[in-house]
């Protein structure tokens, strides 16, 4: 196994689902994901000193995804998930608490001077102390590091300024047609068609690639002079949690791994539509699935 790692840097958090609560979070979502393609994937944030914490560090050694968790005096991230009847979750996540204050340890440092991919997200900006670590942890990346903004936009925890940092700093771009529609209010060009605007950002912020997920109607992945359509499988839902992490966890290890973008593509539709099938957002892969 090589040694450079696959970073989910971000928010560490339980979901409190109606059956139960389940650890979640996207970036650790990402991770887990990424490393069952057997990649050297490992999930950054930060813990409370609680219960909670414990048993976050538990389940995440159960199911074998390294960690860098420094404890802080915050309690461990928590959020209230419901579902409506297609199983389409909506959340409630609670603030000021452990990943809103991940801190920039030497540790963390190490971890971003031999990193070759990173996902992570505007939720974990939210907050000032996680924000700045998030990029100094970018700015210590390995110079042809894969960094991927998914721009994952929840309630209303994100400003234009943090969404423009973080796209001037990625090299990919992951979103959805719903937070496209947001972006083109809120960048002043709500007119555009989908592809037009998919190919605006893509060239003004010189990005290597942009993966747009349009639900039930497909997804995009868009380069400099080429486009992927893939459309979606009709699956029995459980819940969608989690699904979009493993698109983007599976594009990435297939990316690195030389795959050619359309059949990344295809391989990471095939694993978000299974992780539908299935409750929670860190289910095992079955071979045929990958």
């Amino acid at each position: 196994m090589e040694k450079k790692y696959v970073v989910g840097l971000g928010e560490a958090l339980w979901d409190v689902l109606p059956e139960g609560k389940k650890l979640g979070g996207a970036p650790a979502n990402f991770a887990f994901h990424a490393g069952q393609f057997g990649l050297n994937s490992i999930a950054v944030s930060a813990l409370g000193e609680d219960k909670l914490a414990d048993e976050t560090v538990q389940q995440l050694e159960e199911k074998g995804l390294q960690y860098c968790m420094p404890r802080v005096p915050y309690p461990t991230g928590t959020v209230q998930v419901k579902l409506d009847d297609e199983g389409i979750p909506t959340y409630d996540i609670k603030e000021n608490v452990a990943w809103d204050n991940i801190p920039f340890t030497d540790e963390v440092k190490a971890i971003a001077e031999n990193t070759k991919a990173v996902c992570w997200g505007s939720l974990a900006q939210r907050n000032v102390v996680s924000r700045e670590t998030i990029y100094k942890f970018l700015d210590a990346t390995l110079a042809d590091c894969m960094k991927i903004f998914d721009i994952n936009l929840r309630q209303d925890f994100y400003t234009k300024d943090v969404i423009c940092e973080s796209m001037k700093r990625c090299n990919v771009l992951k979103i959805n047609d719903e937070e496209l529609v947001l972006i083109g209010r809120m960048f002043g060009y709500p007119g555009l068609d989908i592809e037009n605007k998919c190919w605006l950002i893509l060239g003004k912020y010189d990005l290597d690639m942009l993966v747009l997920t349009c639900g039930v109607n497909g997804s995009y992945v868009f380069t400099p002079g080429e486009m992927s359509f893939q459309p979606t499988p009709k699956v029995e839902v459980a819940d969608t949690v989690g699904a979009g992490d493993s698109f983007t966890g599976t594009f990435c290890a297939s990316i690195l791994a030389g795959m050619p973008v359309a059949e990344a593509h295809e391989r990471a539709v095939r694993v978000s539509a299974y992780v539908c099938t299935q409750n929670g957002a860190m289910p095992v892969l079955p071979e045929e699935v990958k």
